[in-house]
């Protein structure tokens, strides 16, 4: 039942960073929780990197946009794209543990926002925590009341929970 609450949320959950494709092993290696290694292939600045990862991440290469929104957060620390994006990638890779990490750094940098937990709520959706899920995507709703993507996954949360 997971994977179709994953399915269907993925579709309607751009502000979350999330892209579709599955949760399976990555484009790059055999192992969905590896981040890529970038020896030789760093950008030097905020910008390329967030290009990259961008592109990878669209692209449905976790591993290689969790490895160059590191890039950005190590190039410009206090940018809340390289959070986001970092966070969701973690996310798609399955390392929940680091992505819990970066979620708590990126509450540090820029507070409560709608962003912030609709891209919680979307861990904890991948996680199979809906209860938690549904309290983010609420939180968030209540920041951005007229944000139709949080209204969503909350109708497609809801809606989820209700067939299972």
């Amino acid at each position: 039942m997971r994977s179709g609450i994953v399915v269907a949320l993925m579709a309607v959950a751009p502000l979350s960073g999330c892209a579709t494709g599955g949760l399976g092993a990555s484009v790059f290696g055999n192992s969905k929780q590896q981040v890529a290694d970038l020896t030789g292939r760093q950008p030097t600045t905020p910008e390329a990197a967030l290009a990259e990862a961008r592109t990878h991440f669209r692209n449905n290469d976790f591993g290689y946009s969790a490895a160059f929104y590191q890039r950005v957060v190590e190039l410009s620390p206090k940018n809340p794209e390289g959070y986001v994006g970092l966070g969701a990638s973690y996310d798609r890779l399955g390392r929940f543990d680091l992505s819990d990490r970066v979620y708590a750094n990126l509450y540090q940098l820029s507070g409560d926002t709608a962003q912030y937990f609709n891209n919680v709520g979307y861990s904890y959706m991948l996680r199979g925590n809906l209860t938690a899920a549904l309290t983010n995507f609420r939180r968030a709703l209540s920041l951005d009341p007229d944000n139709v993507l949080i209204a969503n996954n909350i109708q497609i949360l809801t809606s989820a929970a209700t067939r299972a």
